[in-house]
């Protein structure tokens, strides 16, 4: 609840934005497209969080996209989830071309009884879409004292080790554990060096991408976005990062029975065509295997002696994966989320597209939520 009044701002340039009404938009948006309301609020909810805890290139960024891509009839929006195997802790599930978060969300809640019963449940997911960040989905089963280990396949980005073709997608791999610290362990990484997600936004801006990030056409390193995003990423660590990618690409591809590699269809580049992107989920449950709290307690202490290690020079403090991202959202959630230009201009046309109010208005102060 939001408690201080805010002093608005043009809502025509980059700015902060209060999650909730930016929430609020985006449901109204995507619900014009023909997603049902429910469906909407869950769309809405997957793309602010990632807002809010700094994963921008997986936010309100791209609601553009999809709410496009419904439009061309390329996702369905009121796509059914149903079931082509069915095992006592085993899911095989097609998306029906629906939106990925929805309809991920829709796995996980069939998932969750399934390991509460079974200790752990496995589902993967074929016929989807992208989904968005996967550690927002680590992050709802860690707040049920629950463990996700989640990865999924992409559209071609990435070449194997000495290829300059793209084959795979950035292909992540996530899972978040609870703890007593007031945040999760939260582990969510592409296996290319970069997230696809940053070279996208990089070229919205108008801005270089770092050296040693992809490579072009031709196989020739490159620091313009567009280039890269022609060419492809380079995988993280050399031939570690592309045999993690193969190992996503099998769970997450063939075993699913979605897509695979070039199989993929590009969310940008193939307004003509589904995706068909595969997810695999594996979900634990933490108390099948000891008490929760002496989980948390063991953790904790882990991370205590983690912290306490001896710093390398000029460093202050040792972060643990998630820390970083936990104080970024306790910030964007009282100061409001940061918000592009050409966001906001993708945000401004579709309103007028589709006929709905743009509510947008940025703050210049500061509001606190209780």
């Amino acid at each position: 609840m939001l408690s201080n009044p805010i002093q608005k701002t043009a809502a025509s340039r980059p700015g902060r934005y209060d999650p909730d009404v930016v929430r609020a938009l985006a449901k109204q948006l995507a619900a014009a497209v023909g997603v049902p309301d429910a469906n909407a609020q869950l769309l809405a909810d997957a793309l602010v969080d990632a807002d809010i805890h700094g994963v921008t290139s997986h936010g309100i960024s791209r609601l553009n996209i999809y709410l496009r891509r419904i439009q061309k009839g390329l996702i369905d929006p009121i796509a059914s989830l149903t079931l082509d195997r069915h095992r006592r802790a085993v899911l095989a599930v097609n998306a029906g071309n629906g939106l990925g978060q929805v309809q991920t969300l829709k796995t996980m809640d069939l998932l969750t009884p399934m390991a509460r019963e079974n200790g752990v449940a496995v589902a993967t997911i074929r016929n989807s879409q992208h989904f968005g960040a996967v550690s927002y989905y680590c992050n709802k089963a860690a707040d049920q004292n629950m463990i996700l280990l989640a990865t999924t396949n992409c559209e071609p980005a990435m070449s194997p080790e000495g290829g300059c073709q793209a084959f795979f997608g950035t292909n992540p791999i996530a899972a978040s554990f609870p703890t007593g610290k007031g945040f999760h362990i939260k582990i969510d990484l592409a296996t290319s060096i970069v997230a696809r997600g940053n070279i996208i936004a990089a070229q919205k801006s108008g801005k270089p991408i770092p050296p040693g990030w992809a490579l072009n056409v031709d196989g020739e390193p490159t620091t313009d976005a567009g280039a890269a995003l022609l060419g492809t990423v380079l995988t993280m660590a050399g031939h570690k990062g592309y045999a993690l990618a193969l190992m996503v690409e099998m769970l997450s591809g063939v075993l699913s029975g979605s897509a695979i590699g070039p199989g993929v269809g590009s969310m940008y580049k193939n307004m003509d065509r589904q995706q068909d992107v595969g997810h695999f989920l594996c979900l634990m449950d933490i108390s099948a295997f000891m008490d929760v709290d002496a989980f948390k307690g063991r953790v904790d202490g882990m991370i205590d002696e983690i912290k306490s290690c001896r710093k390398r020079p000029g460093v202050e403090e040792i972060l643990i994966p998630g820390e970083r991202s936990h104080r970024l959202a306790v910030q964007n959630l009282r100061h409001g989320i940061s918000i592009d230009a050409a966001t906001l201009k993708e945000l401004q046309l579709l309103c007028a597209d589709l006929h709905v109010a743009f509510t947008l208005e940025s703050s210049a102060a500061c509001e606190v939520r209780s």
